[in-house]
């Protein structure tokens, strides 16, 4: 006997107004920027940065980041691997929503796990998914230890944290890798125009 919820009785409802009346309407194409690192990296000042400058040309973005996204939409996930999972799985969805509405998606999290990000980029098209690592050493990020958590995960209060116990899978074919240059570390504005002159280059910011 069938019931509501089987799968098999659910349909796609599709919406008259389509993505791309939505992307003239903003004169720019949706899409995601998937920002990824270690803790303390500097995705999420990037992030912010990057949405300052997009707002500065006129251009619609969204952060998700995933420490917010833990206070809400995934505060019932842990930090086990399945869990991590199923935190990129629905921020990737979430993040497909807003690229079909037009917007720009910037995703700001450590997302460890290379197929995790892979499977996030399977939702699109590949020409809209630009994944941005921020490729810092580890030496770096725990100098900076911004939440106190590289502290916490060497004494041995944090399990399973990505960097000391846990894997860091950097990307094989990212679109954007950004990293010190003479041992610095370049300015959130530099990594932000980075990121935007990409994005203009193959006709993001326009419809």
């Amino acid at each position: 006997m069938s019931t509501v919820g089987n799968p098999a009785n659910i349909f796609w409802h599709e919406n008259p107004v389509g993505k791309a009346e939505r992307e003239k309407l903003l004169n720019q194409q949706g899409c995601v920027v998937w920002i990824t690192g270690l803790s303390g990296s500097g995705k999420s000042t990037l992030a912010c940065s990057l949405g300052r400058e997009l707002q500065s040309r006129g251009k619609l973005s969204y952060v998700l980041d995933g420490d917010n996204l833990r206070h809400g939409l995934n505060k019932n996930l842990g930090f086990s691997a399945e869990s991590r999972a199923e935190n990129i799985r629905r921020t990737g969805e979430v993040a497909k929503l807003f690229a079909d509405a037009g917007l720009i998606c910037i995703a700001s999290l450590i997302s460890p796990y290379r197929k995790d990000r892979d499977a996030c980029r399977a939702l699109l098209s590949d020409k809209k998914f630009i994944e941005v690592f921020l490729n810092m050493p580890l030496q770096l990020c725990e100098e900076r230890d911004p939440k106190g958590l590289y502290k916490l995960a060497r004494a041995g209060k944090i399990k399973g944290f990505t960097g000391i116990d846990d894997p860091y899978e950097p990307p094989l074919n990212c679109e954007i890798e950004i990293q010190q240059k003479d041992g610095l570390v370049p300015a959130p504005n530099e990594m932000a125009g980075q990121v935007v002159s990409y994005m203009e280059d193959r006709g993001f910011l326009e419809a």
